[in-house]
């Protein structure tokens, strides 16, 4: 099964449909969280996620906008209510058995809401977690690396570049649970107006 990765769009429409064509042919795509960011919300981006049956757990950014934001009076005639009630039913935490093997799926890590960057001594804290594959975003850092039983895939941001020493670049990931190899893929940052 091939499943494309997206994470910490940030509102970023145009980023995300860029990814969705940058991946190709997928079975499944997951976002591990910030779809939107904590005082700004975008209609078109959870509306590609959910037509598009992406699953998505909640970040940081989400939380915040849902629990400070969706309600004030400000936003009402400028955001689509069912979308906001479509990112508030979704979960913080996702698992799913793919043949036999373990995904899971946060914003950070399973046991921290801080930031753990690849390189940092915490990563090896992956190899306790009880999964095959972990995915997770939050640091925009694009990453793949094995922690004991673990792969664990941070497809870096969707929607918010961060330089990668060409200049900001907007990312994803492709994972295949069946040969465990993972596609990062970087291009151009796009804007959505």
């Amino acid at each position: 099964m091939k499943i494309g990765i997206v994470s910490d769009v940030h509102c970023n429409a145009a980023g995300l449909e860029a990814a969705f064509d940058l991946m190709g042919d997928v079975d499944e795509i997951l976002c591990a969280g910030d779809s939107v960011t904590q005082v700004r919300f975008s209609n078109d981006v959870l509306t590609l996620l959910r037509d598009r049956g992406v699953r998505t757990v909640l970040g940081n950014h989400d939380v915040e906008y849902i629990n400070r934001v969706a309600h004030l009076p400000s936003q009402r005639g400028v955001v689509d209510d069912a979308l906001v009630d479509w990112l508030r039913s979704q979960p913080e935490t996702l698992e799913m058995d793919l043949a036999g093997k373990r995904l899971l799926m946060v914003h950070a890590t399973p046991w921290t809401r801080d930031y753990v960057y690849p390189g940092s001594r915490e990563m090896k804290r992956f190899a306790e977690v009880d999964a095959d594959f972990v995915l997770g975003g939050h640091t925009h850092s694009l990453f793949s690396g094995r922690f004991g039983r673990a792969l664990v895939v941070n497809p870096g941001s969707t929607g918010e570049g961060r330089d990668l020493g060409e200049g900001p670049k907007l990312t994803c990931a492709v994972l295949d649970t069946v040969t465990d190899e993972v596609r990062l893929l970087s291009f151009p940052e796009v804007r959505s107006l």
